[in-house]
């Protein structure tokens, strides 16, 4: 009554498995670079010391976790509007808890830190108490 299937599914995976580790990498580094897309942003319509090393820090990770440089778009150039702004650093905020839950299942406490202190900087900046 039913035919056979003759070809594999399209969820089989194709080519060979990554490991755990090489997800969570993977997982970290597009957090990471979605990160310092939204900090570039940030530095063109706000430029400070704070966020050019934020910049470099997550530029060095995301090249280690890659093993490749960031591509980096250029900023948008929009004007420093206090709402876009802030709308910014609740995406940073976000992006950084993301990150923070990855660096923290890869068990790498630099990575941790990293986007533990991109959570609080961006937090400040929204007027948000940390909780511990």
């Amino acid at each position: 009554m039913y035919e056979p299937i003759h070809t594999k599914s399209v969820h089989a995976a194709h080519g060979p498995h990554r490991s755990r580790e090489e997800e969570l990498d993977i997982r970290l580094g597009g957090h990471l670079t979605a990160l310092l897309t939204v900090t570039d942003e940030l530095r063109a319509l706000t430029p400070s010391p704070a966020l050019d090393e934020a910049a470099a820090r997550l530029a060095l990770r995301v090249e280690h976790l890659l093993g490749h440089p960031p591509l980096r778009a250029a900023p948008t150039g929009a004007v420093a509007d206090p709402a876009h702004v802030s709308a910014l650093h609740q995406r940073a905020h976000t992006l950084a808890g993301q990150a923070l839950v990855v660096a923290t299942q890869r068990g790498d406490t630099s990575d941790t830190t990293l986007a533990a202190d991109r959570l609080h900087a961006h937090a400040g900046m929204l007027g948000i108490k940390d909780a511990a």
